[in-house]
C-alpha cells in the first residue's frame, strides 16, 4: 500500500503517536511485493575485495558461508559488487562480464549459488559509468534487468556514480527518475529482484535533498544505502567507520519497516576490529533492523568472528518480523541507550560504551517505556544467562563494546514508546532546567541522558515529560513550545509525519528550532511547515 504525500510532500505516520504497538504498513513497491519482508543477508564482496572481484574470491565466499553454517543462519545472499564486467559493452549494447575474472560466466555463477541453496546478487550503477569506471546502466535499464534476469539474478545494489543532472530538473529528480526506472525494468523483467538503493548516499546527510530522497525510496525497492561506505580493508580506524555509520543511521527509525530497511553498510567482523567492536557492530546492526552483509574473508573468519556474527538471538532481533528499528533511549558522554520493540510485546535493551575503558552502563525498565509495577524477565542475549528485575538493568561493559538484552515484562505492566527526541545537529528536545511550573521553555540542548529529556509518547497523541505535556503556547506563527498541565487540548496533540516533522493539532504549523539554529537552549516553536526541513525534523522513541 502506497501512502499518499499531504502538507508539502510529508508523509503521515499517524501509527506512531495513536497505536505505537502497531506493525507498519507494508509497502508494495513498483519492482515487486514482499520481496523483502525481512533485512536481507548475506556477503559482498567490497568492502574486503574492492575491484579483486573474481570467480576464485566469490566462489569460496560462497562455500564458506554454506560450510560454516552462516548461510542456514541466513546469510544467504551472495552479491558481486563493481568491476565483474569489461569495460564496453557488446554490439548488441549488452554488459559483459569480464571472462577473465568470471571464466564461467555470470549464468554460470547464478547456477552455482542456487544450487547451494544461496541467491545471486550483482552490482549496476544507475549513471553513465560506474564507480570504477565500467558501463553504467543509465540508458539500457530494461535491457540490463532482462539480462540479470537472464542470469538468474535474484538482487541488485544500483549505485549512483556519473549521474549527470538532467536538463530542467533538480540532482534529486534526476536521481528519483532514474531508479524509478530501474524499478519498473525490474517488474518488467518477468523474475522477483530484490532492490537496493544507493540513491540517498548522494545527498547525505541531514539536509532537504537526503530527507526527499528518503521518502520516495519505499515506491522504488526494498533497501537504501543512505550514507557514507563503511571504511574498506586495510583503512585505519575501521572502528571510527563503524560509529560514522550507526551515527547517521540510527536517528531514521521512521523510514524502516518490512520491505523497507536503512542499510549503514556491511558487517566486517573481525577484520580490524578488536572482538568487542565486533559484537558492537553486530548488535548494533541487529537493533537497526540493519541489512546484516558480511564484506570479509570469510572463509578465513575464527571462531569468535563465526560465534559473533551467527548469533541466533540477534539474528532473531535483527529479523524480528515486527520490523521496528530501535531509537535511542538516552545518549549521556560515551554511554549510549537504545531500546527496540519487538512482535511478541518484548523490548530489546543495548548499552552501547564508546569510550576507551570498562564502563558500567545503566538504565531501567521506566527508561525503556516499561510502565506498571512488575517483575521482568532479562535475557542477555551474548551470554545467554537470564535474571528478572523490577527496574534496574546493568552491565559492565568493556571500551567499545555493547552490552544486549531481551526484556519481558511481567504480568500487569505495559508499554509506552519512552526516550530522547532528537533534533538538528543531533541535539534533544529538553525541558529548560527541569522545570514543572505551567510555561516552563522546551529548548534544544545537547543531549544528557537526564529525565528532563526523556519523552513518552501517548496513545492520545500527546508527548509527556516529568508527568507534563509538550504544549504549542498559541497558534500564531513563532508562538512557543512549553511544559504545561496535561488538559486533552489540541494545543497538546503532535501528528508525527515520516519527514520527521511535528504537526500540532491547535495550529497545523511544526515544532521548529527557531532561526534553524542547533546551539544549545534554542528555543522551540511553532512555524508553517516546510517541505524536508532540518530543523523541523525530529527523531521519536519507539
Amino acid at each position: 500500500m502506497r501512502v499518499l504525500p499531504i502538507l508539502a510532500g510529508l508523509l503521515l505516520l499517524p501509527a506512531l503517536l495513536v497505536t505505537p504497538e502497531a506493525v507498519a504498513a507494508t509497502p508494495s513497491a513498483d519492482n515487486g511485493d514482499n520481496l523483502a519482508p525481512t533485512p536481507p543477508m548475506g556477503f559482498n564482496n567490497w568492502a574486503r575485495y574492492e575491484c579483486g572481484v573474481s570467480e576464485d574470491v566469490m566462489v569460496p565466499n560462497a562455500d564458506a558461508l554454506v560450510s560454516s553454517g552462516l548461510a542456514a543462519k541466513g546469510y544467504d545472499t551472495v552479491t558481486v559488487d563493481d568491476c565483474w564486467m569489461t569495460h564496453s559493452r557488446d554490439a548488441a549494447g549488452n554488459l559483459v562480464a569480464d571472462t577473465v575474472k568470471f571464466p564461467h560466466g555470470m549464468k554460470w555463477l547464478g547456477d552455482h549459488l542456487h544450487a547451494e541453496g544461496l541467491k545471486f546478487g550483482i552490482y549496476e550503477d544507475a549513471g553513465t559509468s560506474t564507480c570504477g569506471g565500467y558501463p553504467g546502466s543509465m540508458g539500457h535499464f530494461t535491457q540490463d534487468a532482462n539480462l540479470f534476469a537472464a542470469w538468474g539474478v535474484d538482487y541488485l545494489k544500483l549505485d549512483g556514480c556519473n549521474v549527470p543532472t538532467a536538463q530542467g530538473k533538480t540532482k534529486e529528480q534526476t536521481y528519483r527518475d532514474l531508479y524509478a526506472q530501474q524499478s519498473a525494468a525490474l517488474a518488467a523483467s518477468g523474475r522477483r529482484i530484490a532492490f537496493s538503493e544507493s540513491a540517498p548516499a548522494y545527498f547525505c546527510c541531514q539536509n532537504p535533498d537526503w530527507y526527499r530522497t528518503l521518502s520516495w525510496l519505499p515506491q522504488y525497492g526494498q533497501l537504501w544505502r543512505e550514507g557514507w561506505d563503511i571504511a574498506v580493508h586495510g583503512s585505519t580506524n575501521r572502528w571510527g567507520s563503524v560509529m560514522t555509520n550507526y551515527s547517521y543511521n540510527v536517528p531514521l527509525q521512521r523510514y524502516a519497516g518490512p520491505n523497507h530497511w536503512n542499510d549503514p553498510d556491511f558487517l566486517i567482523t573481525g577484520d580490524a576490529l578488536t572482538a568487542d567492536e565486533s559484537r558492537s557492530q553486530m548488535a548494533l546492526w541487529a537493533m537497526m533492523s540493519a541489512p546484516l552483509i558480511l564484506s570479509v574473508d570469510v572463509p578465513a573468519m575464527d571462531a569468535t568472528s563465526l560465534a559473533t556474527a551467527g548469533n541466533r538471538d540477534l539474528i532473531a532481533l535483527d529479523k524480528d518480523p515486527l520490523g521496528k528499528q530501535a531509537a535511542r533511549v538516552s545518549t549521556s558522554g560515551t554511554a549510549e541507550v537504545l531500546v527496540k520493540p519487538l512482535a511478541n510485546g518484548d523490548r530489546a535493551v543495548a548499552l552501547l560504551n564508546r569510550g576507551a575503558a570498562t564502563a558500567t552502563l545503566t538504565t531501567s525498565t521506566t527508561a525503556i517505556g516499561i510502565t506498571g509495577t512488575c517483575t521482568s524477565s532479562v535475557k542477555n542475549l551474548w551470554t545467554g544467562a537470564t535474571s528478572t528485575t523490577t527496574g534496574a538493568l546493568s552491565a559492565a561493559v568493556p571500551a567499545h563494546g555493547t552490552a544486549v538484552f531481551r526484556v519481558t515484562k511481567g504480568a500487569g505492566c505495559g508499554v509506552t514508546p519512552t526516550g530522547q527526541i532528537e533534533g538538528i545537529g543531533g541535539k534533544c528536545v529538553d525541558d529548560t532546567n527541569s522545570g514543572t511550573a505551567d510555561g516552563t521553555a522546551i529548548v534544544l540542548y545537547g543531549c544528557t541522558g537526564n529525565a528532563n529529556q526523556r519523552w513518552a509518547v501517548g496513545t492520545d497523541a500527546t508527548l509527556r515529560t516529568l508527568g507534563k505535556c509538550l504544549t504549542a503556547s498559541g497558534t500564531a506563527d513563532g508562538s512557543a513550545a512549553v511544559l504545561s498541565t496535561c488538559t486533552g487540548s489540541t494545543a497538546q496533540k503532535w501528528t508525527y509525519q515520516q519527514s520527521g516533522a511535528l504537526v500540532n493539532g491547535a495550529s497545523g504549523t511544526c515544532l521548529d528550532a527557531y532561526g534553524g539554529s542547533s546551539a544549545d537552549l534554542t528555543k522551540l516553536v511553532v512555524w508553517p511547515c516546510g517541505s524536508f526541513q532540518v530543523n523541523q525534523t525530529w527523531s521519536l522513541p519507539v
